[in-house]
């Protein structure tokens, strides 16, 4: 479980993607009914640490706080590219991952990450524009540029400051649930969830799900039914477009194919299911479109690493998963 946050910071740090860790996990939401995590910034270097654009950051915290983190989250900064790092701050990130916790970069805070030896043989990934520099300086590294974010073990790399945002709310959402992590989200103005293999580079960032055009009409109409066989051709004829035009029109639109977009949508809808009410793992498949338990647990141990019962205990009340567990047998 996900309780305790640190943040390294090393000169010339970039203010914007800094925020974006902060926001996600720094944030005290209590009110909310939103848990509170222990959200501590960290002087990788003597401070006060000198951030981009133009100030300062004075932090009691030293290297030793990052021993107790869950995650360890590192942003991008100033030359990033370039430049050497302290080898105590690698270590500490070399024995996070030994000991099992989650270590995050955003943007060039990857390079950092490669430094430490953490990209070696690993899938990753980073903003575009540095990928052919991180490829080159650590070339066992495993890039996959283009995708918005990568999950390699515990070790989960992103691209620029949106796909930042959406790689901390895959980690909430696989830490805490998905209600926390759309809270979140909700209150951040974004969407609750973009696979991480969606393109960085895409026509419209962000899917016009309700806007009047052929693409946005059909999102909409996949939304509402999920439960259903769908077709490229189906939503073609729907969209009065040829299936080619269509499955162009929407990677345009979405970064992705219907396929991926359709499944990551079901498997959203599974977890919702999952976590707030006391359908069988059957009834759940049916009613979010995969037919049958099987193909649910398939998927969920593709795409999640984790199976729906044990994602159930962990996200679920206990009297919620007897029930379920009553309705199982």
């Amino acid at each position: 479980m996900l309780t305790n946050v640190a943040v390294p910071l090393t000169h010339g740090v970039n203010a914007f993607e800094l925020g974006v860790i902060a926001e996600v996990f720094g944030m005290d939401r209590s009110e909310q009914g939103l848990p509170v995590l222990d959200f501590a910034m960290v002087a990788a270097e003597p401070a006060p640490v000198r951030a981009k654009p133009g100030f300062t950051i004075d932090t009691p915290h030293g290297l030793d706080r990052l021993a107790e983190a869950d995650l360890i989250a590192v942003p991008a900064g100033e030359n990033y590219t370039e430049r050497d790092f302290p080898e105590e701050l690698l270590e500490a990130l070399r024995a996070a991952v030994d000991r099992g916790a989650w270590v995050l970069s955003v943007c060039s805070g990857a390079f950092v990450l490669g430094a430490a030896g953490l990209l070696d043989g690993r899938r990753c990934t980073a903003h575009w524009i540095h990928t052919d520099d991180l490829a080159r300086r650590y070339p066992t590294a495993l890039l996959e540029p283009g995708v918005l974010y990568v999950e390699d073990g515990p070790v989960i790399t992103s691209a620029g400051t949106a796909a930042g945002i959406d790689a901390c709310l895959h980690l909430v959402r696989r830490e805490l649930g998905s209600k926390v992590a759309n809270h979140i989200a909700r209150r951040m103005v974004v969407p609750p969830h973009r696979d991480g293999g969606q393109a960085q580079f895409i026509d419209h960032p962000m899917p016009r799900s309700h806007s009047d055009d052929a693409i946005g009409r059909s999102l909409q109409w996949m939304e509402e039914h999920l439960h259903e066989e769908i077709t490229v051709e189906q939503l073609a004829a729907r969209a009065h477009l040829s299936p080619r035009t269509f499955a162009r029109r929407f990677r345009q639109e979405t970064g992705t194919t219907p396929y991926q977009w359709m499944l990551g949508q079901r498997l959203l809808l599974a977890q919702h299911l999952l976590e707030d009410t006391e359908l069988t793992v059957d009834g759940i498949a049916a009613r979010a479109g995969f037919g049958n338990g099987a193909a649910l647990r398939h998927q969920f141990l593709r795409r999640l690493g984790t199976t729906p019962q044990t994602y159930r205990r962990t996200f679920c009340g206990p009297q919620q998963e007897l029930v379920a567990s009553r309705a199982e047998q």
